[in-house]
C-alpha cells in the first residue's frame, strides 16, 4: 500500500489494540498501528496476512502512513502517559486531525485535553470501549464523546467495528465534552455493583444453603438462560467449571478472597457525591472490595469477633434458589438505577444531553455489563425521556414491587447466619427509602440547626426558619 494511505492508526499495540486492529481490518478498513514495544509491533507484522495492516517501529513513520485528515487512537494506560504519547504526536500532526483517547481516562483529564489540543485545532475524542480483550475483537461497546461532527467523520469505521444487537451497532454518539469517558465511567461503577451482588449470591449458596460449586456453576448457568441473561452472570457459571491446573480440584477455592481494582468505580462514587446524588450501591461494592484487601484484620477478627449462633430455628434458612435469583434480579435493577440516575444528573450539571435510552441501547451487546434487562431500559426511556428513574417506569416498578418479598427473605436469613450481603441488603434500603415519602431528614435538621445555626424549612409554609432550641449551656 502506498504511502499516506491507512484510514486508521493506533498507538497501543497489547491485546486489546491488536485485537482492534485487527477487528478493524476486518471489516474492510486500512489500519496502521505504533508501540515503543518493538515485540508487539513483530506480533502485530506477523498476523497481518491477509489483513492490511502495518506495524511501524517508529512513531514519526507511524504518523507518515496515515491518509489526511489523520485519525489516531490511543489505547495506553490511563493518566501520565496519554498526556506523553499526545506531546508526541500533537506536533506531527495538522488542523482537522483527530486523537481519540480510548482508555479509562478521568474524565477531568478529557475536558484539559479537549481544551489544549482545540487550540492546535486538533479534534480529539474521549471514547469509552467495553468488552476487554475479546470484545476489541468480536465487537465492543464504544461511547464518544467530543464534537458531533467530529464523530460522523470516523463514524463507519466504529459503526463497523462494533457490537451488533438486533442489527444496531453498540455505538453511538454520546455527547458534548468528556460525555464519553464519564459515561464509561459509570458503565464501571455499574460493573463493580454487578459483580458485588453476584459474589454475595454466591457466598449464600455456599455458606447458607450449603451448595456446591458444581451445583453453584449450573444454577447460574440456568440463570442466565432466562431473565437474568447478562455477560456476567454468563462467566460466573464458566467459573464454577474451572478445574484448577496447578492444584487439585476446582480453581475458584484456590484464589484468594482479595479483590484489586484500578479506581473508575471510586471515581464513580466520588463524583456521585459531588454531584449528591446517591448511588449506595456502588459506594459498597467500592468499600467491598477495599475490605477484601484487609485480609490479615479479617483473619485475626475472625478469631476475637462473634458471629451469631446457629440455632435450630434458623438452621433452615427457608430461602430457596427461586427466592435468591429473584433477590438478585431485583439488586440488579437498582443498581443500573442508581447508575442511570447519576447519568442523567452529570447530563444536567456538565451539559453533556446524553440520551438515556441511546446509553442503554448501546450497552446491549459487547460490554461487561450487558444485558437483557437493558432491553427494558431502552424502552423505558424511549417511552420518557425525562424519566428521573427507572424504578419510576411502571413496568419496573411492577417488577421490583413483586419481588421485594424475596430479597427481603434472604436479607433476614443473612443477617441470621452473620453472612455479610452489604450489596443484597442495601439494594431493598435503597427501595425503601426512595420510595418513601418521608425520612427521617427532619430531626438531621433540627439537630443542624440546634448546634449550627443551619435553619431549616417548614412543611406548611415558605421560607427559611431558624429556632432557639431550648436552654442549653453545655456551649
Amino acid at each position: 500500500m502506498n504511502i499516506q494511505e491507512y484510514e486508521l492508526g493506533l498507538v497501543g499495540l497489547g491485546t486489546m489494540g491488536q485485537n482492534l486492529l485487527l477487528n478493524m481490518a476486518d471489516q474492510g478498513f486500512a489500519v496502521a498501528g505504533y508501540d515503543n514495544d518493538k515485540s508487539k509491533v513483530d506480533q502485530l507484522n506477523n498476523v497481518t496476512t491477509g489483513h492490511d495492516i502495518v506495524g511501524q517501529y517508529d512513531i514519526t513513520s507511524f504518523i507518515s502512513v496515515l491518509k489526511k485528515p489523520r485519525v489516531v487512537i490511543l489505547l495506553v494506560p490511563a493518566g501520565p502517559i496519554v498526556d506523553q504519547v499526545i506531546g508526541e504526536i500533537a506536533p506531527m500532526l495538522e488542523p482537522g486531525d483527530i486523537i481519540i483517547d480510548g482508555g479509562n481516562s478521568h474524565f477531568s483529564d478529557t475536558d484539559r485535553r479537549l481544551t489544549e489540543l482545540s487550540g492546535q485545532q486538533i479534534q480529539f475524542v474521549g471514547m469509552g470501549i467495553s468488552g476487554g480483550a475479546e470484545g476489541a475483537r468480536r465487537g465492543p461497546s464504544m461511547m464518544p464523546g467530543g464534537h458531533r461532527d467530529t464523530w460522523e467523520r470516523i463514524r463507519p469505521a466504529f459503526e463497523a467495528a462494533a457490537a451488533k444487537v438486533d442489527g444496531e451497532p453498540c455505538v453511538a454518539y454520546i455527547g458534548e465534552g468528556s460525555s464519553g469517558h464519564y459515561v464509561k465511567m459509570v458503565h464501571n461503577g455499574i460493573e463493580y455493583g454487578l459483580m458485588e451482588l453476584i459474589s454475595e449470591a454466591y457466598d449464600f449458596m455456599k455458606r447458607v444453603l450449603k451448595m456446591s460449586n458444581q451445583e453453584i456453576g449450573a444454577t447460574f448457568n440456568v440463570w442466565n438462560q432466562d431473565r437474568l441473561s447478562s455477560y456476567l452472570i454468563e462467566i460466573t457459571a464458566e467459573i464454577f467449571g474451572q478445574k484448577d491446573d496447578i492444584g487439585n480440584g476446582d480453581l475458584i477455592d484456590m484464589i484468594r478472597d482479595e479483590s484489586r481494582q484500578k479506581g473508575t468505580g471510586k471515581w464513580t462514587s466520588q463524583d456521585a457525591m459531588n454531584l449528591q446524588i446517591p448511588v449506595p450501591g456502588i459506594d459498597l461494592a467500592v468499600a467491598m472490595r477495599d475490605l477484601s484487601g484487609y485480609k490479615s484484620e479479617r483473619i485475626k477478627a475472625s478469631t476475637v469477633l462473634d458471629g451469631p449462633e446457629i440455632s435450630e430455628r434458623i438452621h433452615h434458612s427457608g430461602v430457596t434458589i427461586d427466592d435468591l435469583e429473584k433477590s438478585l434480579y431485583f439488586a440488579f435493577i437498582i443498581i443500573y438505577a442508581q447508575g442511570l440516575a447519576q447519568l442523567r444528573k452529570a447530563s444536567e450539571t456538565y451539559h453533556y444531553d446524553l440520551d438515556l435510552a441511546t446509553i442503554a441501547r448501546i450497552w446491549r451487546g459487547g460490554c461487561i455489563i450487558r444485558a437483557a434487562m437493558l432491553d427494558d431500559f431502552k424502552q423505558a426511556f424511549e417511552a420518557n425521556p425525562a424519566l428521573e428513574n427507572i424504578l419510576l417506569d411502571q413496568r419496573i416498578a411492577d417488577v421490583a414491587n413483586s419481588m421485594q418479598d424475596e430479597i427481603r427473605k434472604v436479607a433476614k436469613a443473612s443477617l441470621d447466619y452473620g453472612i455479610p450481603i452489604m450489596a443484597l441488603s442495601n439494594a431493598v434500603s435503597y427501595f425503601d427509602a426512595y420510595r418513601s415519602e418521608t425520612l427521617p431528614a427532619n430531626l438531621i435538621q433540627a439537630q443542624r440547626d440546634y448546634f449550627g445555626s443551619h435553619t431549616y424549612e417548614r412543611i406548611d409554609r415558605e421560607g427559611k426558619f431558624h429556632t432557639t432550641w431550648g436552654n442549653d449551656s453545655r456551649f
